[in-house]
């Protein structure tokens, strides 16, 4: 079964106009919001291996965008979280401009196939300047949440 980004983007993990500092309190804010969905067993775990992950290389990704993403059995399925800044903040990004737009992508240790293929898809679909755009100008998680929709669609 192919999932969309719809599928494992819900409101509740949608921060618009977030107020942090810096990578790490943005991260933590990510991890925090997937840890209240119900479907992680151990938030000190998705934490390290989110962080792990981070150290490993940055997932800035470039044009404001950062990919944060992780691996692990903590999760009972694929979720993701999504913010876009107040300020842009330094992420050690590919193109060493700051972001403004972070989406974070936890998938489980057996689905390295499916993980890969929604980071190909989130890749894809941010990648593209107009969608940033509304991206960075949506006002309400519903905005958001029509926005992945409507790129889902597009692709079926």
């Amino acid at each position: 079964m192919e999932l969309n980004i719809s599928d494992i983007l819900t409101p509740q993990c949608i921060r618009l106009d977030l107020d942090v500092k810096d990578k790490h309190e943005a991260l933590e804010a990510l991890v925090a919001l997937i840890g209240e969905t119900g479907v992680v067993r151990d938030t000190a775990e998705l934490r390290r291996v989110i962080f792990e992950r981070e150290k490993l290389m940055s997932t800035g990704i470039g044009n404001g965008v950062a990919l944060p993403h992780g691996k692990t059995n903590t999760v009972q399925r694929s979720v993701a979280a999504l913010a876009t800044l107040r300020q842009p903040i330094d992420f050690d990004s590919i193109d060493d401009q700051p972001v403004t737009i972070i989406l974070m992508l936890v998938g489980t240790e057996g689905n390295v196939g499916m993980h890969l293929r929604l980071l190909s898809r989130i890749s894809r679909t941010i990648g593209s300047d107009a969608f940033r755009t509304a991206l960075r100008e949506a006002r309400t998680t519903d905005d958001v949440m029509e926005l992945f929709a409507s790129q889902d669609e597009e692709r079926a």
